[in-house]
């Protein structure tokens, strides 16, 4: 345990260290940005402050010692001037600019996320943590840039503040400095505490608002529809819903005394006991008694102070808690940077050619975090152009056989060859590109037909028409392979039912011009007749290549070469459909059953 926690602290980075990693990417991304958020946070900043002080003096000083009233009109019309252009040009600056720029930082980073995203092994998915920080990094980006650059515009601009205004009244008289920050800082233990309970409030908060958003998704995503439609579940959501919000409320009120009381305490004491006992007494002696200073010194001063005590509580209290925080986003952001990858790239590219043999020899494979192997010791070889089936129970291993053939993972022990040579050794996208691969989790993307069939942006529309002709598709499209899928993008685009959907996936599979196909499940989602369309499409289109397919439905399973029957992970049968039902073992067993069930429907 020790151990652990050492290494952690080692890893960690400090929240200094992580807001200038921050800063600097949105440098390096945006240039502009950054400049111009932090010359806009002074621009907004300094120049009233200043005024409420210099400019106040002059004034105040000008009408009592009887000057040229002209001066004041000037004095007044330099001021007005002044809070006018720098709130036109912050003004220009967020309309004409910073939308823009931030929009297109949004872009950039976002894009550098989903690069890293698309390169990450899937056993990354998953590992909980990892995930988490992951869905957490990719959701709060935006917010990451936004809240940061405003909390760095804020803090130089208050530090900036704080010193020329400190300046000011160190000219002034260097003790009223002294009552202003003792004032302050006696009372700084409270602001701390104030910020504390602020910030494990919003902890709170977020965890509690987490669950009601639960709620917020089930009733407006199109997943959830049907269920609570067709159920009588809204009583049971609508009654946790509440309860969610009641814990919300309790939250709020589990803290509201607690940070009044401190408020009011840090109200009283900073600014009832300093700013207005304290410094006005002794401005006020030096202005009537000492004479040292004039009464344009006085207001200047008592303006100040505020300005000083707002700059100094953001400083030293709000932005270290703010920063704080970010910092611990940034920390999950940098960690998801960092993230490497466990399936290297092998040293050769691999030839796109007709299909070789493939072979598997002493496989085994074990999920990260598990103890249990999920395939032990498979041993098989899959000759050119043959039809293989993989069949049984769910969870026998089936998909991760697949899924290691695609090098998704890696094997954990053994090997698998194509055409003799380890594929690890070739590089792993030119590995990939030797197989189309439909899933069983197929998923449809808002795009055109054409592009969901080719994925790829430059879709052959008659290459992707035949594809579909094999798959079964039948659905009739408005614009061709151009018609929009879902309606993400385009208000008129298509909604299809899951077997048209399944035919879509299937599609992929008879467009990519490779020597492998695998096929997960190909017909789930099918009726029989075109289950049955499918399969001899499959072989006809498939007639030149090598095909590995899983299916629960053991009539697909006939028209195979050679099958293998899966059991916890190992093979347990092989043979052609024939020879199985001739052994009489667990295949013979799951097929009979399966018939006789088709028969009695």
């Amino acid at each position: 345990m020790f151990k652990f926690k050492k290494k952690k602290r080692e890893t960690e980075h400090s929240i200094f260290a992580n807001i200038m990693y921050f800063v600097g990417l949105m440098f390096k991304l945006s240039p502009g940005l950054v400049i111009g958020d932090i010359l806009s946070g002074i621009l907004r900043n300094l120049p009233s402050k200043l005024i409420s002080v210099v400019g106040i003096k002059y004034i105040v000083d000008a009408v009592s010692g009887g000057h040229d009233i002209n001066n004041v009109y000037r004095a007044v019309t330099i001021i007005a001037v002044i809070i006018v252009v720098t709130n036109i040009a912050n003004i220009l600056y967020r309309e004409f600019y910073w939308n823009m720029a931030r929009e297109r930082l949004y872009y950039r980073l976002n894009s550098t996320l989903y690069e890293k995203a698309h390169s990450l092994d899937l056993q990354n998915y998953d590992d909980p943590d990892f995930y988490n920080n992951f869905i957490l990094t990719i959701e709060s980006s935006s917010e990451n840039i936004q809240g940061l650059l405003g909390m760095v515009q804020n803090y130089i601009a208050n530090v900036i503040s704080l010193a020329a205004i400190a300046s000011v009244i160190f000219v002034i008289d260097p003790v009223c400095l002294l009552i202003i920050f003792a004032s302050i800082f006696i009372f700084m233990p409270l602001s701390t505490k104030i910020g504390q309970l602020q910030m494990e409030r919003r902890v709170d908060n977020t965890k509690f608002h987490r669950r009601s958003d639960y709620f917020q998704r089930i009733f407006y995503l199109q997943d959830y529809a049907k269920e609570v439609r067709m159920n009588n579940i809204r009583p049971l959501l609508m009654e946790r819903y509440n309860d969610a919000a009641d814990d919300v409320i309790a939250n709020q009120k589990k803290y509201w005394k607690k940070i009044a009381s401190c408020y009011a305490v840090q109200q009283v004491g900073v600014q009832a006991l300093g700013f207005m006992f304290v410094l006005p007494l002794y401005l006020g002696y030096c202005v009537c008694v000492k004479k040292t200073l004039s009464p344009g010194d006085f207001v200047a001063t008592f303006n100040g102070a505020y300005s000083i005590a707002m700059s100094l509580n953001f400083l030293t209290v709000w932005a270290s808690a703010m920063f704080s925080e970010r910092a611990k986003m940034i920390e999950k952001y940098r960690g998801f940077l960092k993230s490497d990858f466990k399936i290297k790239d092998g040293k050769h590219t691999a030839e796109i050619t007709e299909p070789k043999t493939i072979s598997i020899k002493n496989m085994s494979f074990t999920y990260p975090g598990n103890d249990t192997p999920t395939l032990n010791n498979i041993n098989l070889e899959i000759k050119p152009y043959e039809k293989i089936a993989l069949v049984g129970y769910n969870g026998a291993g089936k998909t991760t056989l697949t899924n290691l053939l695609l090098r998704l993972y890696d094997v954990t022990d053994g090997s698998i060859l194509i055409d003799g040579e380890n594929i690890k050794d070739v590089t792993v996208s030119s590995h990939r590109d030797r197989f189309a691969a439909v899933f069983q989790d197929f998923q449809t993307f808002a795009c055109s037909v054409g592009e969901n069939v080719a994925l790829n942006v430059n879709p052959d529309s008659e290459a992707v028409l035949e594809a579909l002709s094999h798959s079964g598709f039948s659905k009739k499209l408005k614009n061709g392979t151009d018609t929009e899928l879902l309606r993400e993008f385009d208000d008129e685009g298509i909604m299809l039912s899951g077997g048209e959907a399944q035919k879509i996936a299937i599609a992929r599979a008879f467009y990519k011009n490779c020597p492998y196909v695998i096929l997960d499940e190909p017909s789930a989602n099918l009726d029989p007749i075109a289950e049955y369309k499918l399969n001899q499409a499959m072989l006809t289109a498939a007639e030149h290549k090598t095909v590995i397919f899983i299916s629960h439905r053991l009539s697909t399973t006939v028209v195979a070469d050679k099958i293998y029957v899966m059991e916890n992970g190992s093979i347990i049968e092989s043979g052609s459909h024939s020879e199985l039902m001739a052994q009489n073992g667990t295949y013979a067993k799951m097929f009979t059953l399966q018939s006789e069930k088709y028969k009695t429907q």
